[in-house]
């Protein structure tokens, strides 16, 4: 039967090319000079080559020895790199992670959080990915996406959702608009407007949640333009082009000749983060257990902030 070596064989011999006596090798190594001895031997036993002449006057490496020594300095080297790849990979210190985000989630505390996370993983590759939340399901369930942050995510089989955070709309009017002045509005009072939004196919409970928001109060939003992205609608309001209800954090986005306004309505719009049912990425809850904390102490802030006036 053929015989292997083992790492442990390379401890000891090692140790024993290292200090060139059996003796204090074994002290080294924590064990008897008898079995040290034995173990030697049967490596050399496998190699088919002694690495040791010994002497009565002392031990020195033969030149197999000498070769066999760099060439397990190096293996020992690479196997306690490979640990510690392993171990930061295990721990999620190290690895390729990939995020999808709707892109109003950039307008939260969300970019702190990446902030954050990137100063204290440097050894990740953060890849970020904006993707309407229709688009990002899919890319979930194929594993192109490790996480997404999504507007309104709606359960799907294979992917787990957790809100983070929920939103009252605002509404967003031209600086000239009538009710620019107001401290806050009822959707009532956009009953005969005409609206700037994006298309339901890009985010359909976004898009139900937004209508819903209207149709509480009676009436189905005049629909006359669709734009892509909050930036777009925000311009096209800006231009006279109709008006908007949008997520508060929309509010972020400074745009000349727009105001936001407040409205009075018990409805929301949420930001979920998705991710494929047991997903087997370490990186993916260090990443988490920041956004987590970012978005809770920005809640926790702006509760501060509210009670404070």
């Amino acid at each position: 039967m053929k015989q292997e070596i083992e790492f442990r064989h390379l401890r000891y011999f090692l140790a024993v090319a290292e200090t060139l006596h059996f003796s204090r090798a074994a002290t080294q190594l924590g064990m008897a000079q008898p079995p040290l001895s034995q173990q030697i031997r049967r490596l050399e036993q496998i190699l088919g080559y002694p690495l040791f002449d010994r002497t009565t006057r002392g031990v020195r490496l033969t030149k197999v020895g000498q070769y066999f020594r760099e060439r397990a300095r190096d293996t020992i080297a690479k196997i306690r790199d490979d640990l510690e790849m392993a171990r930061r990979l295990g721990s999620g210190q190290e690895g390729v992670l990939t995020v999808g985000f709707s892109g109003s989630v950039m307008l939260t505390t969300l970019p702190k959080a990446i902030e954050r996370y990137r100063r204290m993983h440097p050894r990740v590759e953060l890849r970020l990915r904006e993707l309407v939340t229709a688009e990002q399901i899919p890319s979930l369930l194929d594993g192109t996406l490790d996480l997404g942050f999504l507007r309104d995510g709606e359960p799907k089989d294979g992917l787990s959702m957790e809100s983070i955070l929920r939103e009252r709309f605002i509404a967003v009017l031209p600086a000239r608009h009538k009710l620019a002045g107001h401290a806050s509005i009822r959707p009532a009072e956009l009953r005969h407007e005409r609206f700037v939004l994006f298309a339901r196919r890009m985010g359909p409970l976004a898009f139900d949640r937004t209508v819903a928001c209207c149709e509480a109060e009676g009436f189905h939003p005049n629909l006359v333009q669709e734009a892509p992205q909050w930036p777009t609608v925000v311009r096209l309001v800006a231009a006279g082009s109709g008006i908007s209800l949008a997520p508060a954090c929309v509010a972020n986005f400074a745009m000349p000749g727009v105001v936001y306004k407040k409205v009075r309505s018990r409805h929301w719009t949420s930001i979920d983060i998705g991710l494929k049912s047991n997903v087997d990425n370490p990186t993916v809850e260090a990443f988490l257990n920041i956004v987590r904390k970012q978005f809770s102490k920005n809640a926790l802030g702006s509760a501060s902030r509210r009670t404070s006036g």
